[in-house]
């Protein structure tokens, strides 16, 4: 098995799967693949517990179904994209190297990573759409490859010291570091709903990787220029309108 990462901005991971390589993947993943790659959709992969892995997996943001795609025969080739500008990185994993990724993070892996989750908590309404923080869990034995959107900071932690981070640009970190939820009181802000800011503290020892473009405010940025909203907007001008006719005719 062969990877690469092709790109800057839009990076793409381009795999060379020799006869019998799998590669897994949530469902829906794929940008394209050689005709030797057979697909084999399953709820089970990487000895992650059967029906209640799966259950875990979708409690961390993850898809009930995975993907495996199989070179059969030849080697063939198999590809996947990113969503947004940002960055793909690899990680091995193993006993004693597991990782945190963000809940949309996990692109793939080879057969025997599992993937559930690792922590979800509620912050009520705001830029996370009222589905609360929810991050996965990364285990087992191989590699596996995560998508961080923006720009990406690397930064190590030595034992002790501690970085607080908006939640959303939490990309991934290693489970040595200690993570929790926290908020800083006097300071409101309607976008979450007057509660204060919640902040994720982090400390040391071990690596994070931060993300400058978090999805949930990507997508909070760009609600206002939907055109679903200005479709009401018009609707309503419309509906203000008739009934203003309706009115001056009653005069």
């Amino acid at each position: 098995m062969r990877s690469q990462i092709v790109g800057t901005t839009m990076p793409v991971l381009e795999f060379v799967l020799d006869p019998n390589d799998s590669i897994i993947s949530e469902a829906g993943q794929l940008s394209w693949m050689g005709s030797s790659i057979q697909m084999t959709t399953h709820t089970q992969f990487g000895g992650g517990g059967g029906v209640w892995g799966a259950i875990k997996r979708v409690a961390g943001g993850g898809t009930l179904f995975m993907t495996e795609y199989r070179a059969v025969g030849v080697p063939g080739e198999l590809a996947f994209a990113t969503k947004l500008p940002g960055h793909i990185v690899p990680v091995e994993v193993a006993a004693g190297r597991e990782y945190m990724i963000h809940r949309h993070g996990f692109i793939c892996s080879t057969p025997q990573v599992q993937i559930g989750v690792g922590f979800q908590q509620s912050l009520g309404a705001g830029i996370f759409g009222g589905s609360g923080f929810v991050l996965q869990r990364v285990s087992g034995q191989g590699s596996a490859w995560i998508e961080l959107s923006g720009e990406l900071v690397v930064r190590d932690l030595q034992a002790g010291e501690t970085l607080r981070v908006h939640p959303g640009h939490v990309g991934a970190f290693q489970t040595s570091v200690n993570f929790e939820i926290t908020t800083v009181p006097g300071i409101k802000n309607m976008i979450f709903g007057g509660d204060g800011i919640f902040l994720a503290s982090l400390t040391g020892p071990g690596r994070i990787w931060l993300q400058t473009l978090p999805i949930a405010k990507l997508a909070h940025e760009l609600m206002e220029y939907m055109p679903i909203q200005s479709s009401k907007a018009a609707e309503g001008g419309v509906i203000g309108g008739i009934v203003g006719s309706i009115l001056q005719g009653s005069d």
